[in-house]
């Protein structure tokens, strides 16, 4: 996502490199590239020009600080108006209502579904007790997708086959909501190929019928202006809370991202990342802008590692790392834990010149799977006494694997010094010495 964006803006903005001060002359050559690269983008004309017309404007009021470059300013200017024209800041999901009612729309194959399951997990993640509405009555495959997420996700799916009027599966799943002490429904309706008027008649009649917290419209990012436009007829129509963009993991070029706010007038609140229910994020403009233009995004990388992490699991990792008992299963169970964050690439691009570095590299998303596959064909002796591998069992296990000897051997030293690693920051007694070495150090100066 965003990755030739991305390249060409850090072009632009080399116009400036070695540049003593900021002029009309070398800001109007780096806006030419950057509106260049927006465009190429598929970011609208209109919305390219003025963005780049503002930075213009703004930087050449600007007086450029001796301990920063003419580049340097720029791309703060440029990342501060980048963040502005994808809405400014998060702007977050309406939670009240008793049940929290949330109306899905968008055209057919946008990822409606999908990401119906998604935002069950989320909300359940805030402590809501999730029901997923099938209203869909066209495309009885819909209704067997959601029941296959809901199974999948052990969140309840609530469906009428034989009911074919979507108004009254809407208000009968949040009556039973209220009945079942379901604390969010989510309503899944019918997308069509294109945007008609039977369509529009009937999402307006669902939402004039429920009076949902949030009508959230589904797009498809790969489909770039189309998106924009189709995302303008349903809120002319509906008057949607907020867009929800999916695939964004796919080979899209951004410009529905860049240009939805300023087009629609509606922010951006989640986006979709991947095909995983846990492939969820909310849309945070101001970080979005620090990844295009290759700041990185932190934030965001804690924000996931703390979904993935259990203070009970940490405890009793904690327990067994003081007591040396920190075996292969555990490790195995760890590396889980990082798969469910995301592919690779994307949690290397959040980290700040690491994504720029690393662009060219083809990582796979299978990148554990050979030390998956060498920890798998261990007994559970091995796992857990690992002092136990000798050269005989090395064979073995490298045999069982499909790997060879020098893979397993390097897999065994990675593992001995992580183990040595995390016993370190485990013991209390070098850490509080440490501390107080530092305090000392610190009432010195």
């Amino acid at each position: 996502m965003f990755e030739n964006l991305s390249d060409k803006l850090e072009r632009a903005f080399k116009v400036l490199k070695g540049q003593g001060q900021i002029t009309e002359i070398n800001v109007a050559e780096t806006m030419k590239e950057v509106r260049r690269a927006l465009l190429d983008a598929d970011v609208n004309f209109k919305t390219a020009k003025e963005f780049t017309d503002r930075v213009k404007a703004k930087a050449l009021g600007q007086n450029v600080l001796t301990a920063v470059s003419p580049g340097q300013l720029l791309t703060k200017i440029t990342n501060d108006e980048l963040a502005e024209l994808m809405g400014g800041k998060n702007a977050g999901i309406n939670l009240g209502g008793n049940p929290t009612v949330v109306l899905m729309s968008g055209l057919q194959g946008s990822g409606k579904t999908t990401f119906s399951g998604k935002l069950g997990n989320y909300l359940r993640k805030k402590g809501k007790r999730v029901l997923l509405t099938a209203a869909d009555v066209y495309r009885p495959a819909a209704i067997d997708q959601l029941e296959t997420l809901g199974k999948q996700l052990e969140i309840e799916v609530y469906s009428e086959r034989e009911n074919k009027d979507p108004v009254s599966i809407a208000k009968n799943a949040i009556a039973h909501a209220k009945t079942h002490g379901f604390t969010a429904v989510i309503i899944d309706t019918a997308g069509r190929l294109a945007v008609d008027e039977k369509m529009m008649d009937e999402i307006a009649a669902i939402k004039k019928a429920i009076n949902p917290q949030e009508t959230l419209f589904v797009v498809d990012a790969m489909t770039g202006q189309d998106a924009v436009h189709t995302a303008k007829a349903f809120n002319e129509r509906l008057d949607i809370d907020g867009v929800v963009l999916t695939k964004l993991d796919g080979d899209t070029r951004g410009g529905a991202a860049l240009t939805i706010r300023s087009v629609v007038d509606k922010p951006i609140k989640f986006i979709g990342t991947g095909e995983k229910m846990e492939a969820l994020d909310e849309f945070h403009p101001d970080r979005m802008a620090g990844r295009i233009l290759g700041m990185g995004d932190v934030v965001s990388l804690v924000e996931r590692a703390q979904e993935q992490f259990d203070e009970k699991a940490a405890r009793e990792l904690n327990k067994k790392i003081a007591k040396d008992q920190f075996g292969f299963d555990d490790f195995l169970e760890q590396i889980g834990q990082i798969k469910k964050m995301g592919n690779m690439k994307d949690l290397m691009g959040m980290i700040p010149g690491v994504g720029k570095a690393m662009k060219n590299l083809d990582i796979p998303d299978d990148a554990f799977k050979g030390i998956e596959a060498i920890i798998k064909s261990m007994t559970p002796l091995e796992r857990s006494t690992p002092s136990v591998i000798n050269g005989s069992r090395r064979q073995r296990i490298a045999a069982g694997s499909g790997t060879n000897v020098a893979e397993v051997n390097k897999l065994m030293k990675q593992f001995d010094e992580t183990r040595k690693m995390m016993k370190m920051m485990g013991d209390k007694s070098k850490m509080k010495a440490m501390m107080q070495r530092m305090q000392q150090a610190q009432g010195m100066r």
